[in-house]
């Protein structure tokens, strides 16, 4: 029994007569991967040998940094298409301030929309969780607080497809980029 303990904790888990490499497969590595650099390291997954840890280590040195200058330059790229649309309102319909508020209230919408609010609903679905529990798991993800009481793909009852766990972290990765953009603006706003 122990045996069997230790094999679920190192990633390994039973599906009929056979094993799967389960948390550590292509799509589970990567997702460790964006859960290092983002820093949200939920605690489900971690090195279990000195070799790994070491190499984690020089991994988050370098990508953590790299990853701050990633989501700094898609949070520009999106700042960047929502001045272009208040400024092409502002030409077409000779709107001033009225444009820039419209857009502004549009991508926080349309942010909304693909970051906290419609994501819960594939959570509902793929995971089994309440759409509440989605939108926790959501928040608490992008936010970078990551507790772990909620990480995607890891019920064993359940079979995930193989792109899941791939577009949950390019959404962690833009979402991050959205809500620091989010964020900025209350600050400013605060100021």
């Amino acid at each position: 029994l122990q045996g069997i303990i230790q094999a679920y904790k190192s990633g390994i888990t039973l599906q009929g007569n056979t094993t799967s490499l389960g948390r550590w497969d292509f799509s589970g590595s990567f997702f460790f991967s964006i859960s290092a650099i983002t820093t949200i390291g939920y605690g489900n997954l971690s090195p279990s040998t000195a070799a790994g840890r070491i190499f984690c280590i020089m991994f988050a040195l370098f990508g953590i940094p790299l990853n701050l200058v990633l989501l700094n330059e898609i949070g520009q790229l999106m700042l960047l298409g929502v001045q272009r649309c208040a400024h092409c309102l502002e030409e077409v319909f000779h709107w001033q301030k009225k444009a820039s508020l419209l857009i502004k209230t549009c991508a926080l919408v349309t942010g909304l929309l693909l970051f906290l609010l419609l994501p819960p609903l594939l959570f509902s679905d793929k995971e089994g969780w309440s759409y509440e529990e989605g939108f926790y798991y959501s928040f608490i993800t992008l936010s970078t607080i990551g507790f772990g009481d909620y990480v995607i793909g890891m019920n064993p009852d359940r079979i995930y497809p193989g792109w899941y766990k791939n577009v949950i972290s390019l959404w962690i990765l833009f979402g991050m980029a959205w809500l620091a953009l989010v964020i900025k603006f209350c600050i400013n706003f605060l100021e």
